[in-house]
């Protein structure tokens, strides 16, 4: 995974021409790149950052940031249920426990959050 200025992307091999292809995650807008080679990847998609905070700014427009740190989460109302009943009992908030949860999930899986 790519990351510039906060913005991340995604790159994949596109066989039927032999590019590069990578997308810009994070955004409600579509931000792509291309490049030949792995070289030019990085330099592809910071330009790509580069153009799309220009574009917003030419505008006149506030750019997309990357994650605010707040999302809705729907789940199951048993599950739901359950998630509170054990915040509860450990004298945690919902968010509290989520955010436990997911700290859990990622460190099991060796993932650092930057």
């Amino acid at each position: 995974m790519l990351t510039y200025e906060g913005y991340h992307a995604s790159v994949v091999y596109r066989e039927d021409d032999g590019l590069l292809f990578g997308t810009v995650l994070d955004l409600r807008d579509t931000v792509i790149f291309e490049a030949e080679c792995a070289r030019e990847v990085e330099a592809a998609f910071q330009g790509a950052v580069d153009d799309y905070l220009a574009f917003c700014k030419a505008r006149g427009r506030e750019p997309d940031r990357p994650y605010s740190g707040r999302f809705n989460l729907r789940l199951k109302p048993t599950l739901h249920r359950a998630a509170h009943l054990a915040a509860a009992e450990a004298e945690d908030s919902m968010n509290g426990f989520i955010i436990q949860a997911v700290q859990n999930e990622l460190e099991r899986r060796g993932i650092t959050p930057e």
